[in-house]
């Protein structure tokens, strides 16, 4: 599922089977900021962190974002929400290359 797939997915009423991080950012997306919060506050990893790094700088919460940052060894974003959101969907979503 590439980023306009994604988008598309919004107009539904379910996010699409994909991992906790992609779920996350297809809630907050619908508004319920809560629910996306719940689904990477307990998640491991670099993909949970940045996600949930995203979700505290919309939240207004810089310090708690910076924090996560760091956990996904991430610099903290400056830039527009929007901006942020596609650029996590377009990385998450890609192929993973083998290892």
């Amino acid at each position: 599922m590439d980023l306009t797939e994604f988008k598309r997915s919004l107009d539904g009423t379910a996010p699409p089977r994909l991992a906790a991080p992609l779920r996350a950012l297809w809630f907050v997306a619908k508004g319920d900021w809560d629910k996306a919060h719940a689904l990477v506050m307990d998640g491991s990893g670099a993909d949970a962190a940045w996600v949930h790094a995203y979700l505290h700088r919309v939240e207004g919460d810089l310090d708690n974002a910076r924090y996560w940052y760091r956990q996904a060894k991430r610099t903290p974003a400056v830039g527009k929400l929007e901006t942020e959101w596609d650029e996590i969907v377009a990385a998450l979503s890609a192929p993973k290359q083998p290892g």
